[in-house]
């Protein structure tokens, strides 16, 4: 894995992006060169290298907007086309709406047509020698943990669901005196040696520590210290699960871990370009939403007479209340006599139109106000009632660290997990809210609105 911005990707999915541009580039280069060779039409070389530029990223988009970088199992030439299909669609979807902004940057017919299958066939190519790669053994991380208790099991679990770009080979488990055994005894490694040398033994390039308790005398700091002389890299499991997961779990994090761990980056270049980034979003999207924003608001007037938009009250910065806007997907008369509640599967409070509106992520639209307002953000972590904030505060552990920064309409949280509804789904959350307050840059936005895109198209994690 690599930071960039201080965010986690993958070195492969890294690669597969660049080499897939320069496939693009190519393949929109070398039809433009073929076809205008015999001087059918006059195509000027400002307007040849502008539209294989815009080509080649609509396509790039259309892929990471369509899950195509987020490759979590092996696949093959049939998985690989079904997935390059619809992207390709949606990407021809977006460059016609360019062409009619820009029609200088229109190909032709012919020389589209010859663009696009050399671009899917380049594509494809450049995924099979990749994941073939990808499957070797040669890239495979192998990793030693220090330790066999619950944590050790929960990072071994995290390793082996890691079928994609990032793959690993857990050597086993070092048990340490003292500590509970939840690993099975195939797993177990013999402590006779220095980690030092049974990482060398084993070609071990990484060890992990998942030891909560290092305070006792049989905790080998001073092994573990040689390893890193030694040139083998050794981190804790919560480094691990924020590498590979993106999540800062709250089972293994200690303050320190917060204190010293970096990030948190609140200083006015990155509040001033954050604040820039969300009100030319919230323009933007709410140009392009407007339609159907009118759209949804006379279909819910017209349902049952009602009030079209929705005012609640939510825990913004600093723990500040505010009222979020939204339009009104569920009856008038939803929480009367009763205290608040999360939404179920199936409410019976939902209206016909207020389904759709959630299925489509419509009905969050509104808070594009908030946004504007300077309420909230356009990324950040979900704002929650205070109701169910002063309950959470006092269960979970750390769950206010998400109000040192605006809440968002969208987040890692709900491009990453279902809809919360529940103490456990928001435990779940919050390590995905507490990765993103720490590592939270204009990068990360944009891959999580990118992301966005394939949860509004595939209804992902709505109610």
């Amino acid at each position: 894995m690599i930071r960039i911005f201080n965010h986690y990707v993958s070195k492969m999915a890294f690669i597969l992006l660049v080499l897939e541009l320069a496939m693009l580039l190519a393949s929109a280069s070398l039809a433009s060169a073929l076809w205008f060779s015999d001087v059918r039409d006059q195509f000027r070389a400002d307007n040849l290298y502008l539209s294989s530029l815009t080509f080649a990223l609509v396509i790039i988009f259309s892929m990471s907007a369509l899950g195509m970088y987020q490759h979590s199992a092996r696949e093959g030439i049939r998985t690989t086309l079904i997935r390059i299909m619809p992207s390709f669609a949606l990407g021809f979807a977006l460059l016609s709406a360019l062409i009619a902004v820009r029609p200088e940057i229109y190909f032709g017919r012919g020389i589209s047509s010859v663009i696009f299958a050399l671009g899917a066939s380049g594509v494809l190519l450049t995924r099979l020698v990749v994941f073939k790669s990808a499957e070797s053994a040669l890239l495979e991380a192998r990793l030693i943990f220090v330790g066999s208790g619950p944590l050790a099991r929960e990072c071994m679990e995290l390793a082996a669901s890691k079928f994609g770009f990032h793959q690993f080979h857990v050597v086993g488990c070092v048990p340490l005196p003292g500590e509970p055994n939840c690993i099975g005894q195939a797993n177990l490694l013999p402590m006779g040696d220095s980690l030092l040398e049974m990482a060398r033994r084993y070609e071990a390039s990484e060890i992990v520590v998942t030891v909560t308790n290092r305070r006792g005398s049989a905790f080998p700091i001073r092994q573990l210290l040689a390893c890193a002389l030694g040139g083998v890299k050794v981190i804790d499991a919560a480094t691990f699960f924020e590498r590979e997961a993106c999540q800062i779990r709250i089972d293994s994090l200690q303050p320190s871990y917060l204190i010293f761990g970096g990030g948190f980056d609140q200083s006015f270049i990155c509040a001033s370009s954050k604040r820039l980034f969300d009100l030319a979003a919230s323009s933007v999207i709410g140009l392009v939403t407007l339609p159907a924003m009118l759209v949804a608001a006379a279909s819910i007037a017209w349902e049952d007479g009602g009030p079209v938009f929705y005012r609640q009250e939510r825990v913004g910065r600093d723990g500040r209340l505010f009222e979020v806007f939204k339009f009104r997907s569920m009856r008038k008369d939803a929480e009367e006599g009763c205290p608040p509640t999360w939404a179920a599967p199936d409410d019976p409070r939902i209206t016909r139109v207020g389904h759709w509106l959630r299925m489509l992520r419509i009905d969050e639209l509104p808070q594009l106000f908030n946004v504007l307002k300077g309420e909230m953000s356009f990324v950040g972590p979900r704002p929650e009632r205070a109701y169910f904030v002063e309950r959470l505060i006092g269960e979970v552990p750390y769950y206010n660290v998400r109000h040192s920064i605006k809440p968002g309409i969208t987040g890692l949280a709900q491009v990453r997990y279902k809809y919360g509804a529940s103490t456990e789904d928001a435990i779940r959350k919050l390590q995905y809210d507490l990765y993103y307050v720490k590592n939270n840059s204009l990068f990360l936005d944009l891959l999580i609105l990118i992301d966005t895109v394939q949860v509004v198209v595939f209804g992902k994690g709505s109610r």
